[in-house]
């Protein structure tokens, strides 16, 4: 016995959700009708789904090894659908799993592609936007293993930076030259305050261009430039001229009086 069938543009809709879940147009529109039938035959379903009749059967093989059909012994042999709650489960499931695989690879691909273009290359990237900063400057910080030294004038990034700091391995040395600083210096991060020079003191503070430069590992450099009117701009680079240059640019800072 059928139930009555779905006004069309619903099952559309439906469809395309369950496309998004992995079903191909045929599995979604099979599986939707095997929810308006009780026990149907391939036959029924050809008629409720619309789905071609030569269609049908490879389509429930899919839906049943993908454990949202079962299938009776009987002949003619009937379906049944799993209820929509453990179907949905089910294809999240497989869906979240895909997902990490394919981010697991795609990582590993990427990370050798990038080891191969840039070689010897003296490549240096442009970011722009603080976000995208931000985000940049997290993840390359995170990734330091032996040392990292920052002179620092962004304050509104300040507290978020400090924890990344703390939650790196113990055995990374992390130096900062800063204009100011308030609370404890915790773990193990020093910290160097010297004051701006006297041009940019006069300057009132939501004008002034702010300058920063993060060297991690003494392999990787980032540049940020910028002011809170005209927007934030990065240089990043782990070519040897880049990072040996912004080192001395470090040194002289950390000499100056």
């Amino acid at each position: 016995m059928y139930l009555m069938a779905e006004p069309a543009a619903q099952t559309v809709a439906l469809a395309e959700s369950l496309k998004s879940l992995g079903l191909t147009k045929y599995e979604a529109l099979v599986y939707i009708a095997l929810l308006q039938a009780s026990e149907a035959t391939a036959t029924e379903i050809h008629e409720i789904s619309g789905v071609p009749r030569a269609s049908v059967y490879p389509v429930l093989e899919r839906l049943s090894q993908k454990q949202l059909v079962s299938v009776s012994n009987t002949s003619p042999r009937r379906f049944n659908p799993e209820r929509p709650d453990d179907a949905i489960e089910s294809l999240l499931s497989s869906v979240e799993h895909d997902a990490a695989r394919a981010k697991t690879t795609l990582n590993r691909i990427y990370s050798q592609s990038v080891r191969r273009a840039r070689g010897d290359q003296e490549l240096i990237w442009s970011i722009h936007g603080g976000d995208h900063i931000r985000l940049r400057l997290l993840e390359m910080l995170q990734a330091a293993d032996e040392s990292v030294r920052i002179i620092f004038y962004w304050d509104h990034l300040k507290g978020e930076l400090v924890e990344r700091l703390l939650s790196l391995k113990k055995e990374v040395k992390i130096d900062i030259i800063t204009d100011g600083w308030s609370g404890p210096v915790q773990g193990q991060i020093n910290v160097l305050v010297k004051a701006p020079p006297m041009e940019i003191q006069r300057e009132p503070v939501t004008n002034w261009q702010a300058g920063c430069v993060f060297i991690v590992d003494k392999k990787k450099a980032m540049v940020v430039m910028g002011s809170k009117d005209e927007g934030f701009t990065a240089l990043y680079s782990e070519s040897v001229g880049f990072v040996r240059f912004f080192t001395m640019y470090w040194n002289f800072f950390l000499n100056w009086g």
